[in-house]
């Protein structure tokens, strides 16, 4: 692994730390999944966590709830606590378990109680200020890549270990 050096006006997700923490965005955070706006907000949150591209959070309020089917699918992180998912629906269109939630996060992570983040790849289209976002390899860990973060980044076949 060898670190890419930020540019000006860029971070570097091996600045970011660990553990991670929560800090909120006003960037315009956007959704769309099969051509329908789901989620936009300006009051987003992002978590940063040493190697990994931000990880945005919409407040429930400011998604489209009626397309959120609720998933039996849970995980735990060791520092946000217990997640819950959603199924994403619009129309005919289903994304499977492509949003989470923390509905009762550690203390350190209260500020994203019942926000709702998404995976970028299922959907349509995502973009942060405009800027349709990369994102994160893998599938497991959900981060937003945009053009002012560099990495690399884990997820990827073989960063596991990193």
């Amino acid at each position: 692994m060898q670190r890419i050096p930020p540019a000006p006006g860029q971070e570097s997700v091996w600045d970011y730390p660990r553990p991670p923490r929560v800090e909120p965005t006003a960037k315009h955070l956007r959704v769309v999944f099969n051509g329908v706006v789901i989620a936009d907000t300006q009051r987003g949150q992002r978590v940063l966590e040493t190697s990994h591209p931000p990880v945005y959070y919409f407040p429930p309020e400011d998604v489209q709830s009626q397309y959120l089917v609720p998933s039996p699918r849970q995980t735990f992180c060791e520092w946000k606590g217990h997640g819950a998912y959603y199924h994403v629906k619009v129309g005919d269109r289903q994304a499977n378990n492509a949003a989470w939630y923390y509905p009762q996060p550690t203390p350190a992570f209260a500020p994203i109680r019942n926000y709702i983040a998404f995976y970028a790849g299922p959907m349509d289209e995502c973009t942060v200020d405009g800027v349709v976002v990369i994102p994160q390899a893998g599938g497991f860990y959900g981060g937003w890549i945009t053009p002012d973060i560099v990495g690399p980044f884990k997820g990827a076949a073989g960063t596991w270990g990193w």
